[in-house]
């Protein structure tokens, strides 16, 4: 049982004991929980790290603010990744770009999507 009134002293080595490890994380501008539609953004939280059997348990402290996801934010593709998927699928530059887009970005998917158009209208 742990008495009611315990000094901070007593309260680390019962937790020691107990082989919870407690530090603060320095250094923390902002903490991002993304949830399905929306963000909860804590800005210039206090964060303290807590290690626990094996686990790590993060308190977040601060003013918190929901902010909904952008879903149609610009996706931005690299030219050298627009010019590998032009090179490796013989199209365009504007053809490979749209490509990308279409797949979120992913290199392989784009590359795939271009050569089985590419086959099915031979």
């Amino acid at each position: 049982m742990i008495p009611r009134r315990m000094s901070p002293k007593m309260l680390k080595k019962l937790m020691k004991q107990m082989g919870i490890k407690i530090q603060e994380v320095a250094g923390v501008r902002e903490v991002i929980i993304r949830l399905n539609d929306s963000e909860l953004v804590v800005k210039n939280p206090q964060v303290t790290l807590m290690k626990v059997s094996g686990q790590d348990l993060y308190q977040v402290l601060g003013q918190t603010e929901r902010r909904a996801i952008d879903e149609e934010k610009e996706l931005e593709i690299p030219m050298e990744d627009i010019q590998l998927v032009a090179a490796q699928a013989g199209v365009t530059i504007d053809e490979a770009k749209k490509a990308l887009e279409q797949t979120g970005g992913d290199l392989a998917q784009a590359i795939l999507l271009l050569k089985s158009s590419k086959n099915t209208s031979k």
